[in-house]
Parts: structure tokens; C-alpha cells; sequence
């Protein structure tokens, strides 16, 4: 596995809220989770190519979780 990426949900989760100072709301996951699903955007696209599915379903899945755990 490439050591650039994430390899559990806490150590991303940590990445994103604090080291990119993002807040996993509700509205930002969907918004993620449907991008990660639209595979006509040149971004998703390119996730793809460079990890493979199987991390872009680990990262839509993280983005899920994150989602359900978000209160607002």
C-alpha cells in the first residue's frame, strides 16, 4: 500500500479536521460523498487513476461515517 495514504478512519478523520482545519459537517460529506461517486469530474477522475477503487470506496465509506457522526 502507497505510505501516503490514510490507513484508518481516525488518522484521517484527525488529518482533515485538524491539519486542514475542515469541519466534516453533514452538508460538506454529501457533498464529498457525491463527487466521489461522479466519475465525469476531472478530480474524482484523477483520485481514481492514482489510488485505485478500492481506496476511493475507503475514502467515500469514511466520508459516510463521518456524515452520520456529524450533529448538524
Amino acid at each position: 500500500m502507497n505510505p501516503n495514504l490514510f490507513t484508518s478512519y481516525q488518522e484521517w478523520r484527525e488529518a482533515i479536521t485538524g491539519k486542514c482545519g475542515l469541519e466534516l459537517d453533514r452538508a460538506y460529506c454529501e457533498e464529498r460523498i457525491a463527487a466521489l461517486a461522479d466519475f465525469s469530474i476531472p478530480s474524482t477522475r484523477s483520485f481514481l487513476d492514482t489510488y485505485g477503487q478500492d481506496y476511493l470506496a475507503t475514502v467515500s465509506s469514511w466520508f459516510q461515517r463521518a456524515s452520520e457522526e456529524a450533529v448538524k
